[in-house]
Protein backbone atom coordinates (compact mmCIF):
# COMPACT_ATOMS: atom_id res chain seq x y z
CA UNK A 1 0.00 0.00 0.00
CA UNK A 2 3.08 2.25 0.95
CA UNK A 3 3.82 4.98 -1.91
CA UNK A 4 7.54 4.87 -0.92
CA UNK A 5 8.57 6.59 -4.62
CA UNK A 6 6.55 10.04 -3.72
CA UNK A 7 7.38 11.07 -0.33
CA UNK A 8 6.54 14.74 -1.86
CA UNK A 9 2.99 13.67 -2.43
CA UNK A 10 2.78 11.66 1.30
CA UNK A 11 3.74 15.01 3.07
CA UNK A 12 1.31 17.03 0.51
CA UNK A 13 -1.80 14.73 1.67
CA UNK A 14 -0.92 14.10 5.14
CA UNK A 15 -0.84 18.58 5.22
CA UNK A 16 -3.92 18.58 3.47
CA UNK A 17 -5.59 15.90 5.73
CA UNK A 18 -4.71 18.12 8.92
CA UNK A 19 -5.59 21.38 7.15
CA UNK A 20 -8.43 19.82 6.20
CA UNK A 21 -9.45 18.73 9.08
CA UNK A 22 -9.27 22.64 10.64
CA UNK A 23 -11.07 24.04 7.47
CA UNK A 24 -13.83 21.92 8.46
CA UNK A 25 -14.09 22.45 12.13
CA UNK A 26 -13.99 26.75 11.13
CA UNK A 27 -16.14 26.06 8.62
CA UNK A 28 -18.82 23.95 10.35
CA UNK A 29 -18.47 25.86 13.44
CA UNK A 30 -20.74 28.75 12.50
CA UNK A 31 -24.04 26.53 11.41
CA UNK A 32 -23.41 24.18 14.68
CA UNK A 33 -26.36 23.46 16.82
CA UNK A 34 -28.48 24.57 13.59
CA UNK A 35 -30.75 22.01 11.26
CA UNK A 36 -30.29 22.22 7.36
CA UNK A 37 -33.85 23.58 7.30
CA UNK A 38 -32.42 26.53 9.25
CA UNK A 39 -29.18 27.00 7.41
CA UNK A 40 -30.90 27.04 4.21
CA UNK A 41 -33.14 29.70 5.15
CA UNK A 42 -30.32 31.51 6.47
CA UNK A 43 -27.55 30.90 3.98
CA UNK A 44 -29.05 29.32 1.28
CA UNK A 45 -25.58 27.30 0.81
CA UNK A 46 -23.19 27.62 3.52
CA UNK A 47 -20.22 27.78 1.87
CA UNK A 48 -17.99 30.74 3.21
CA UNK A 49 -15.61 31.06 6.74
CA UNK A 50 -17.01 33.38 8.11
CA UNK A 51 -16.88 32.96 12.14
CA UNK A 52 -19.82 33.77 14.22
CA UNK A 53 -22.29 30.69 15.11
CA UNK A 54 -23.24 30.16 18.73
CA UNK A 55 -19.78 30.44 19.97
CA UNK A 56 -19.18 33.83 18.47
CA UNK A 57 -15.99 32.94 17.07
CA UNK A 58 -13.57 35.28 14.64
CA UNK A 59 -13.32 33.59 10.96
CA UNK A 60 -11.11 30.74 10.60
CA UNK A 61 -10.81 30.10 14.70
CA UNK A 62 -11.03 26.08 15.45
CA UNK A 63 -12.79 24.50 17.97
CA UNK A 64 -12.09 21.50 20.24
CA UNK A 65 -11.85 19.46 17.60
CA UNK A 66 -8.66 20.67 15.98
CA UNK A 67 -7.55 21.66 19.51
CA UNK A 68 -7.36 18.29 20.81
CA UNK A 69 -5.76 16.76 17.92
CA UNK A 70 -3.15 19.31 18.24
CA UNK A 71 -2.79 18.53 21.80
CA UNK A 72 -1.96 14.91 20.54
CA UNK A 73 0.73 15.67 17.75
CA UNK A 74 2.62 18.22 20.07
CA UNK A 75 2.70 15.81 22.74
CA UNK A 76 3.88 12.94 19.83
CA UNK A 77 6.30 15.41 19.22
CA UNK A 78 7.49 16.81 22.46
CA UNK A 79 7.57 13.29 24.01
CA UNK A 80 9.60 12.11 20.99
CA UNK A 81 7.29 8.61 20.56
CA UNK A 82 3.78 7.67 21.59
CA UNK A 83 2.83 8.42 25.65
CA UNK A 84 -0.66 7.91 26.27
CA UNK A 85 0.12 10.39 30.05
CA UNK A 86 1.63 12.32 27.46
CA UNK A 87 -1.65 12.81 25.10
CA UNK A 88 -3.65 13.08 28.83
CA UNK A 89 -1.36 15.56 30.49
CA UNK A 90 -1.89 17.80 27.08
CA UNK A 91 -5.48 17.76 27.05
CA UNK A 92 -5.41 18.06 31.27
CA UNK A 93 -3.52 21.53 30.19
CA UNK A 94 -5.94 22.83 27.51
CA UNK A 95 -9.41 21.88 29.12
CA UNK A 96 -7.42 24.29 32.35
CA UNK A 97 -7.04 27.07 29.90
CA UNK A 98 -10.96 27.30 29.27
CA UNK A 99 -11.34 26.16 25.51
CA UNK A 100 -14.08 27.76 23.57
CA UNK A 101 -15.93 24.02 23.78
CA UNK A 102 -15.63 20.90 25.04
CA UNK A 103 -17.57 18.30 24.80
CA UNK A 104 -19.24 16.81 28.18
CA UNK A 105 -17.82 13.29 27.67
CA UNK A 106 -14.50 14.67 26.75
CA UNK A 107 -14.66 16.68 30.17
CA UNK A 108 -15.80 14.06 31.99
CA UNK A 109 -12.59 11.97 30.94
CA UNK A 110 -9.63 14.43 31.32
CA UNK A 111 -11.17 15.29 34.53
CA UNK A 112 -10.50 12.15 35.57
CA UNK A 113 -7.08 12.42 34.57
CA UNK A 114 -6.45 15.34 36.40
CA UNK A 115 -8.29 13.93 39.81
CA UNK A 116 -7.31 10.31 39.37
CA UNK A 117 -4.64 9.98 37.03
CA UNK A 118 -6.79 7.70 34.70
CA UNK A 119 -5.48 6.92 31.35
CA UNK A 120 -8.59 5.06 30.22
CA UNK A 121 -12.21 5.08 31.01
CA UNK A 122 -13.99 2.71 31.94
CA UNK A 123 -16.34 0.89 29.09
CA UNK A 124 -19.93 3.21 28.49
CA UNK A 125 -22.07 2.09 26.47
CA UNK A 126 -23.21 6.19 26.21
CA UNK A 127 -20.04 7.22 25.82
CA UNK A 128 -20.41 6.71 21.65
CA UNK A 129 -19.82 9.98 20.62
CA UNK A 130 -17.45 11.25 18.21
CA UNK A 131 -14.69 12.83 20.56
CA UNK A 132 -12.10 10.24 20.12
CA UNK A 133 -12.74 10.23 16.23
CA UNK A 134 -12.09 13.88 15.50
CA UNK A 135 -9.55 14.23 16.65
CA UNK A 136 -7.40 11.00 14.95
CA UNK A 137 -5.44 12.52 12.17
CA UNK A 138 -1.97 12.94 13.89
CA UNK A 139 -2.81 8.79 15.30
CA UNK A 140 -3.30 8.53 11.39
CA UNK A 141 0.03 10.31 10.18
CA UNK A 142 2.19 9.26 12.61
CA UNK A 143 1.41 5.58 12.68
CA UNK A 144 1.56 5.61 8.64
CA UNK A 145 1.59 3.25 7.14
CA UNK A 146 1.52 0.43 9.58
CA UNK A 147 -2.43 -0.89 10.42
CA UNK A 148 -1.16 -2.60 13.70
CA UNK A 149 0.49 0.21 14.96
CA UNK A 150 -2.85 2.45 14.41
CA UNK A 151 -5.34 0.66 16.10
CA UNK A 152 -3.21 0.46 18.91
CA UNK A 153 -2.71 4.44 19.24
CA UNK A 154 -6.48 5.13 17.73
CA UNK A 155 -8.08 2.80 20.91
CA UNK A 156 -5.37 4.07 23.42
CA UNK A 157 -5.85 7.95 22.56
CA UNK A 158 -9.81 7.18 22.64
CA UNK A 159 -10.00 5.42 25.84
CA UNK A 160 -8.40 8.66 27.78
CA UNK A 161 -12.53 10.05 27.14
CA UNK A 162 -14.62 7.21 25.45
CA UNK A 163 -14.37 3.65 26.05
CA UNK A 164 -17.14 2.59 23.65
CA UNK A 165 -16.75 -0.67 20.80
CA UNK A 166 -18.70 2.20 18.46
CA UNK A 167 -15.83 4.41 18.97
CA UNK A 168 -12.94 2.54 18.61
CA UNK A 169 -14.28 1.10 15.39
CA UNK A 170 -15.09 4.60 14.37
CA UNK A 171 -11.67 5.65 15.05
CA UNK A 172 -10.00 2.79 13.47
CA UNK A 173 -11.60 3.09 10.64
CA UNK A 174 -10.95 6.70 9.99
CA UNK A 175 -7.39 6.02 10.48
CA UNK A 176 -7.33 3.72 7.56
CA UNK A 177 -8.99 5.32 5.04
CA UNK A 178 -6.51 8.22 6.13
CA UNK A 179 -3.85 5.93 5.46
CA UNK A 180 -5.06 4.93 2.20
CA UNK A 181 -6.15 8.23 0.96
CA UNK A 182 -2.25 9.21 2.03
CA UNK A 183 -0.66 6.55 0.12
CA UNK A 184 -3.08 7.37 -2.93
CA UNK A 185 -5.52 4.77 -2.78
CA UNK A 186 -8.86 5.58 -5.35
CA UNK A 187 -11.99 6.34 -4.11
CA UNK A 188 -12.81 2.83 -4.44
CA UNK A 189 -10.67 1.65 -2.21
CA UNK A 190 -11.86 3.77 0.75
CA UNK A 191 -15.41 3.28 0.01
CA UNK A 192 -14.16 -0.87 0.30
CA UNK A 193 -13.28 0.22 3.88
CA UNK A 194 -16.35 2.15 4.57
CA UNK A 195 -18.27 -1.07 3.64
CA UNK A 196 -15.99 -3.21 5.89
CA UNK A 197 -16.97 -0.99 8.95
CA UNK A 198 -20.46 -1.45 8.19
CA UNK A 199 -20.20 -4.95 7.05
CA UNK A 200 -18.54 -5.38 11.35
CA UNK A 201 -21.28 -2.89 12.87
CA UNK A 202 -24.27 -2.42 10.34
CA UNK A 203 -25.64 0.54 12.02
CA UNK A 204 -22.88 2.77 11.22
CA UNK A 205 -24.76 1.86 7.34
CA UNK A 206 -25.30 5.30 5.33
CA UNK A 207 -27.83 4.03 2.28
CA UNK A 208 -29.85 4.79 2.05
CA UNK A 209 -28.95 8.17 4.45
CA UNK A 210 -31.40 9.16 7.14
CA UNK A 211 -29.36 13.42 7.25
CA UNK A 212 -28.80 13.08 11.04
CA UNK A 213 -25.44 14.79 11.93
CA UNK A 214 -25.02 14.49 15.90
CA UNK A 215 -22.75 13.84 18.53
CA UNK A 216 -23.52 10.29 18.12
CA UNK A 217 -20.44 9.11 16.33
CA UNK A 218 -22.45 6.37 14.02
CA UNK A 219 -25.16 9.48 12.94
CA UNK A 220 -21.67 11.41 12.23
CA UNK A 221 -19.92 9.08 10.18
CA UNK A 222 -23.07 8.79 8.02
CA UNK A 223 -23.25 12.55 7.16
CA UNK A 224 -19.31 12.05 6.85
CA UNK A 225 -19.13 9.23 4.32
CA UNK A 226 -22.31 10.44 2.69
CA UNK A 227 -21.25 13.58 1.52
CA UNK A 228 -17.57 12.08 1.03
CA UNK A 229 -18.58 9.63 -1.16
CA UNK A 230 -20.82 12.17 -3.48
CA UNK A 231 -18.48 15.24 -3.50
CA UNK A 232 -15.92 15.52 -6.63
CA UNK A 233 -14.42 18.15 -4.81
CA UNK A 234 -12.77 19.10 -1.13
CA UNK A 235 -15.44 21.61 -1.40
CA UNK A 236 -18.18 19.77 -2.47
CA UNK A 237 -17.33 16.94 0.35
CA UNK A 238 -17.48 19.42 3.40
CA UNK A 239 -19.91 22.37 2.42
CA UNK A 240 -22.41 19.16 1.50
CA UNK A 241 -21.53 17.84 5.12
CA UNK A 242 -21.52 20.85 7.28
CA UNK A 243 -24.91 21.79 5.28
CA UNK A 244 -26.26 18.80 7.45
CA UNK A 245 -26.09 21.15 10.50
CA UNK A 246 -26.28 19.61 14.45
CA UNK A 247 -22.48 18.81 15.13
CA UNK A 248 -20.96 20.80 11.89
CA UNK A 249 -17.96 21.11 13.33
CA UNK A 250 -16.97 17.85 14.16
CA UNK A 251 -18.61 16.16 10.38
CA UNK A 252 -16.59 18.94 8.78
CA UNK A 253 -13.54 18.15 10.74
CA UNK A 254 -13.95 14.51 9.92
CA UNK A 255 -15.05 15.35 6.47
CA UNK A 256 -11.98 17.58 5.96
CA UNK A 257 -9.78 15.37 6.96
CA UNK A 258 -10.70 12.38 4.51
CA UNK A 259 -10.77 14.88 1.35
CA UNK A 260 -7.68 16.62 2.46
CA UNK A 261 -5.97 13.38 2.86
CA UNK A 262 -7.42 12.12 -0.94
CA UNK A 263 -8.08 15.40 -3.16
CA UNK A 264 -4.66 17.12 -1.29
CA UNK A 265 -3.15 20.61 -1.43
CA UNK A 266 -4.37 21.22 -4.63
CA UNK A 267 -8.00 20.48 -3.92
CA UNK A 268 -7.86 22.30 -1.38
CA UNK A 269 -9.64 26.50 -1.74
CA UNK A 270 -7.13 29.00 -1.49
CA UNK A 271 -9.97 31.50 -0.29
CA UNK A 272 -10.85 29.50 2.87
CA UNK A 273 -7.13 28.44 3.57
CA UNK A 274 -6.48 32.82 3.58
CA UNK A 275 -9.42 33.19 6.48
CA UNK A 276 -7.84 30.35 8.36
CA UNK A 277 -5.75 31.25 12.14
CA UNK A 278 -2.28 31.70 10.33
CA UNK A 279 -0.52 30.57 13.39
CA UNK A 280 -2.58 27.22 13.77
CA UNK A 281 -1.89 26.48 10.48
CA UNK A 282 1.82 27.46 10.90
CA UNK A 283 1.99 25.19 14.03
CA UNK A 284 0.39 22.44 11.99
CA UNK A 285 2.60 22.36 8.98
CA UNK A 286 5.56 21.86 11.79
CA UNK A 287 3.60 19.27 13.44
CA UNK A 288 2.67 17.24 9.68
CA UNK A 289 6.54 17.42 8.99
CA UNK A 290 7.55 15.96 12.43
CA UNK A 291 4.59 13.40 12.80
CA UNK A 292 5.46 12.10 9.17
CA UNK A 293 9.44 11.95 9.72
CA UNK A 294 9.12 10.38 12.96
CA UNK A 295 6.59 7.62 11.25
CA UNK A 296 7.19 4.59 10.25
CA UNK A 297 6.59 5.67 6.61
CA UNK A 298 9.16 8.66 7.20
CA UNK A 299 11.95 6.06 8.55
CA UNK A 300 11.58 4.23 4.98
CA UNK A 301 11.79 7.61 2.86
Amino acid sequence: MFNQYNPAEIRDRARAAFIGMAMGDALGATVEFMTATEIAAKYGTFKEIIGGGWLRLKPGQVTDDTEMALCIARAIVENQGWSTEAIAGNFAVWLKSRPVDCGDTCRKGIRAYILHGTLEVAPNEWDAGNGAAMRIAPVALFSLPDGELLKKYAVEQAHITHNNPLSDAACICVGEMLHLAICGASRTRLRRQADGLVARFPTFGFEPYRGLATGYVVDTLQTVFHWFFRGKTFEECVVGTVNQGADADTTGAICGMLAGAYFGMEGIPQRWLKKMDKKVIAEIDMLVGRLIAASPAGRMM
